[in-house]
């Protein structure tokens, strides 16, 4: 499975589920609108560059903190396809994969990405390319399961 993206970089390590998706906002149970609350104790402006082709590409220990599901939901609910980080939190890692949004540990690649790169995730074959630049990571077939692809 090959998933394509634009990329958003959050240059920051250790970002906190309680800046990605606040503790006031936890009562909100419709996904879309989650979406309007993603980033808020972070960068309210960083939804406006969401769209349909996001891949976020981050640093280290990204989703650290709570177990909040919201995160993943509204990323997914915020045109957020996939994820490239140099290591996530277990937890946040673990939410993602159950929710089915791709989340890869790539830290060469998230190095190379520059805002607005072009990214590719090939799922099967364990690659993720950055504006030309392959970068292996593991590769997660199973992934395509909760994608509904075959």
């Amino acid at each position: 499975m090959r998933l394509e993206g634009r990329a958003i970089v959050i240059r920051l390590d250790d970002v906190d589920t309680d800046v990605l998706y606040p503790g006031a906002y936890l009562n909100v149970t419709d996904v879309d609108t989650m979406a309007q609350y993603l980033f808020e104790g972070l960068d309210p402006a960083l939804r406006a560059e969401l769209g349909g082709d996001t891949c976020l590409v981050v640093g280290s220990n990204f989703g650290a903190g709570s177990s909040r599901e919201h995160v993943p939901q509204a990323m997914l609910a915020s045109g957020i396809r996939f994820l490239v980080g140099k290591s996530f939190a277990r937890i946040f890692y673990r939410n993602c994969i159950n929710l089915g949004l791709p989340v890869v540990i790539a830290p060469a690649a998230a190095d190379a990405a520059s805002p607005g790169a072009a990214v590719v995730l090939h799922l099967d074959q364990g690659l993720v390319v950055v504006d030309g630049r392959s970068f292996e990571v593991a590769p997660v077939p199973w992934m395509r399961v909760r994608l509904g692809s075959s």
